[in-house]
């Protein structure tokens, strides 16, 4: 490395989103991991892009790239000048499942970015630039912050407030071999709601938020429930009652769609593979291929592993 470049290596988790109830406000950043390396060249304009894992053959490398554009974000805000740039990705969350891929990226170039400029930015403010970019923090909160957050949004203005969970607490989540747009999932969820399906999302995001805090994990099972997206994003997902069901039959707590979807996240404290195992089949019942991963919570965030 010439003594002039800049580098720096972030490890950013991956997301379980909503966890039920909470659309767009809950979310948990988990023990499976992204790795963006950015090395910042001297002056020029060229840039390099190379990805691995995950997304290595369909993502662009190109200005359209997500983690490019974040790390841009950043460089125009520090008023950093023109430089040649290259882009090392390495993606272990897979991609439009439902764990938080877009927002990891997001985060992992504004972190990037912002240690080879000499950390200009505090956390709350890479939040609020995360949350421009994604549109909403309920991923990136977790992603940048760690542990189990609840966000909330005053304008464009976004607070986010990360707590612990019980350490009893497994995340089983079961990840089909499909895809699934954030966008086709939230167009399948109608603009107004009945009261009574608020009141009832109100009470169960109060509930799973008190029983994570307590750590009274048994009220799970009734606080994973959903009325405001989950039954409407349940046709994208074909079996996605019976694997609920497989799982909670094999002793999971509750399950949940991890974010938009297609992913299904288990809750447990025992018995995670045969958690697993179950809802691996029921999906398979319904033509289904799917594999599954058992997660703990990450209370990191996203972390510098190297800088030079």
């Amino acid at each position: 490395m010439k003594r002039n470049d800049l580098c720096a290596k972030v490890r950013i988790p991956a997301t379980t989103a909503n966890c039920g109830p909470g659309f767009d406000t809950l979310g948990i950043a988990c023990t499976l991991y992204n790795e963006v390396s950015l090395e910042l060249n001297g002056p020029g304009n060229a840039v390099q892009i190379v990805v691995t894992g995950d997304g290595a053959d369909t993502l662009p490398v190109n200005e359209k790239n997500l983690v490019l554009r974040s790390v841009r974000t950043v460089l125009d805000r520090a008023n950093h000048p023109a430089t040649n740039l290259r882009l090392t990705l390495h993606n272990n969350i897979p991609l439009s499942r439902g764990l938080g891929s877009s927002s990891a990226a997001i985060v992992g170039g504004l972190v990037a970015a912002n240690a080879v400029v000499g950390n200009l930015f505090s956390r709350q403010e890479l939040l609020s630039m995360a949350t421009k970019l994604e549109g909403h923090p309920d991923n990136v909160a977790p992603a940048l912050l760690g542990g189990f957050t609840v966000s909330v949004m005053q304008g464009e203005r976004v607070t986010s407030l990360s707590l612990p969970v019980p350490a009893a607490l497994k995340l089983v989540v079961c990840i089909p071999a499909f895809r699934l747009s954030t966008n086709k999932a939230r167009q399948a969820i109608p603009d107004i709601v009945p009261h009574r399906d608020a009141v009832f999302n109100v009470s169960r995001t109060a509930l799973l938020v008190g029983a994570m805090a307590s750590g009274r994990l048994e009220y799970l099972s009734e606080a994973l429930d959903d009325k405001l997206h989950q039954p409407y994003r349940a046709a994208l997902i074909p079996g996605m009652a019976a694997v609920f069901a497989a799982g909670k039959a094999a002793g999971a707590l509750g399950v949940a769609m991890s974010g938009a979807g297609p992913s299904l996240m288990a809750y447990t404290i025992e018995n995670a593979d045969a958690v697993g195992n179950a809802m691996v089949h029921a999906f398979q019942v319904h033509d289904v291929q799917s594999r599954y991963l058992c997660l703990g919570v990450d209370y990191d965030g996203a972390c510098i592993v190297d800088l030079a």
